[in-house]
């Protein structure tokens, strides 16, 4: 298991409140929830989250520990890193996670909006995650 020390903001708590849109683990460690809501999350080797969609507000991740995926729908998967940012526009379906040998770490910044929501899907089959 990971330890506390290894990630730049520490590795926080098991994500139990959406444990539901992830398949295995990840932990969950907010940061910041005033104004702009900002948190570091931590995957487990293989784990993701399904496939989802920022209404109206979009995200930035800024990808810190190890090997991970982000992808658009339709669109090929591409490989994160540390020191890598990615910038998802609202209305745009997609997935993040960790690569399947590596545990992965990114700070996630929500982009704030008027009546912004995030809309959870289906999951990342094992049949996609595979192709990576």
């Amino acid at each position: 298991m990971k330890k506390e020390s290894d990630s730049l903001f520490g590795l926080g708590q098991p994500n139990t409140a959406f444990a539901k849109y992830f398949i295995g683990n990840s932990y969950l460690k907010p940061l910041n929830s005033k104004g702009v809501s900002i948190a570091n999350v931590t995957f487990e080797p293989g784990c993701r989250n399904n496939w989802h969609i920022h209404h109206k507000g979009g995200q930035i991740l800024l990808c810190t520990d190890g090997k991970g995926w982000y992808q658009e729908y339709g669109k090929k998967a591409q490989e994160l890193k540390p020191g890598d940012v990615v910038y998802i526009a609202p209305e745009v379906k997609h997935w993040h996670g960790a690569a399947r040998d590596s545990w992965f770490t990114h700070v996630a910044i929500e982009i704030p909006a008027e009546g912004g929501s995030n809309e959870w899907l289906e999951p990342v089959s094992d049949e996609e995650y595979d192709k990576l």
